[in-house]
Formats: C-alpha cells, sequence, structure tokens
C-alpha cells in the first residue's frame, strides 16, 4: 500500500474516531467528517480543510481499499466510513492506539493510553505497550515504530508507519561521533532490537489472555 498522505492520514483518524465515541452518527457526512478533521481537540497539527480536500483524501482511501461510501434509501447525502479493522485485520485496542497516532503524530505510553480511553480503556500501561508491540511485530509490515529517545527526553514515543517511515528527531546532536560513541553503537542496536522482541512477546501474551477469557466465558 503506497503511504498516507497527510491530508488521508487525517481523514482516516477522524474516521476512526468518531465511528468508535459517536456511533449513533457514524458512518460521516462530508460536512460532519469536515468538521471532525479540522476540530480543534484532539488534534495535532490543527488543519483548516475545506470539502474538496477532504473529499480528495477519501477518493485515495477509497482506492486503499481503507474507506468506503455508502447511500442507503433513506439518506439523502452521501455517507463515509472506514475498513482499517477489516483491511488491516486489527482489533479493537490496536485500531485506538493507531487513531491516536495517525491524529496526534508520536506519542508517549502514557499519552497513547490517557488519549485513547473513550476508544479503549486500557488497564494498565503495560497493556497499552502490548497493543503497540501488536503494531510493532505486525506481518507482512509493521503499522508502528519505536522512536529513538531524544536527548533530554525521559520516555521514548511511538508513531505509526501508515505515512512511510518516520524522520524521529536525532536522540544527540548531530556531529562526526567520535570512537567512543561508534564503539556503542552494536550494543545500542541489540538493545533496540531486546526491546522490539520483548513488545513482540508481551503482545502475544496479551492476546493469549483475551482468547483465554473469551473461552472461559464460553464455558461459563
Amino acid at each position: 500500500m503506497d503511504p498516507l498522505n497527510a491530508v488521508e492520514a487525517r481523514v482516516l483518524g477522524s474516521l476512526i474516531e468518531k465511528d468508535i465515541t459517536t456511533p449513533d452518527y457514524y458512518p460521516l457526512t462530508l460536512n460532519a467528517l469536515t468538521n471532525a478533521c479540522s476540530q480543534s481537540s484532539n488534534r495535532d497539527p490543527v488543519v483548516a480543510y475545506g470539502e474538496d480536500t477532504v473529499t480528495r483524501g477519501l477518493d485515495l482511501l477509497r482506492e486503499k481499499k481503507l474507506a468506503f461510501m455508502f447511500q442507503g434509501a433513506d439518506s439523502r447525502v452521501p455517507k463515509y466510513g472506514h475498513r482499517v479493522a477489516e483491511s488491516l485485520e486489527l482489533a479493537r485496542p490496536e485500531t485506538a492506539v493507531l487513531c491516536v497516532l495517525l491524529l496526534r503524530g508520536p506519542q508517549t505510553l502514557g499519552e497513547i493510553r490517557g488519549r485513547t480511553a473513550r476508544m479503549h480503556e486500557f488497564a494498565s500501561l503495560e497493556e497499552t505497550e502490548a497493543s503497540l508491540g501488536v503494531l510493532i511485530a505486525r506481518t507482512p509490515g509493521p503499522l508502528a515504530v519505536r522512536l529513538p529517545r531524544q536527548a533530554g527526553m525521559k520516555e521514548q514515543r511511538f508513531a505509526h508507519l501508515l505515512s512511510g517511515e518516520v524522520r524521529a528527531p536525532a536522540a544527540v546532536a548531530e556531529a562526526d561521533p567520535g570512537p567512543a560513541a561508534q564503539a556503542a553503537l552494536p550494543g545500542e542496536e541489540r538493545l533496540a532490537r531486546l526491546e522490539l522482541e520483548s513488545s513482540a512477546l508481551r503482545a502475544e501474551v496479551a492476546e493469549l489472555r483475551r482468547q483465554l477469557d473469551a473461552l472461559k466465558k464460553q464455558l461459563e
């Protein structure tokens, strides 16, 4: 799938958010979707898209099988929705995480947990990280990435990959690294690989727990 541009990402994120938080008004009319894309809350950056811009974004998303248009017999205007769960095979927790990353850009674990609360309430940061692990470890291609920790920042941030590779700010000043820094690189790479594997394992454990809970409910 070709990377999403900024308009596509905003339109898709807005569709996902409104689907989960205001299901009575979903699918959305073009006017409602345009307002959702340009609202000042839960958006970064805040934009002022017109209907023509949103329509172009919808057309591109429909080509990618990520959005659809619906017009029922009792509907006077077309309405629009998303196909993220079907096209990307995502459960509700992962869909909520992806939505926040689409609408707010790179986020820390705590920010993701707090900002997904209306869509899916994670019990802990560990559960949040497990869902991120599902997105990171997804095959054939990851949908999210753990960004390098920036200089002066305590926590790492995560970003979606639907718009292609993320160019994170450098963790240190861009300069020719000295011998000590060069010697440290292999260890950093090993640590990054271990963190990725750990996230994937946590995601697998969380999925097994969900399956076990579902099985218990069936047997009750």
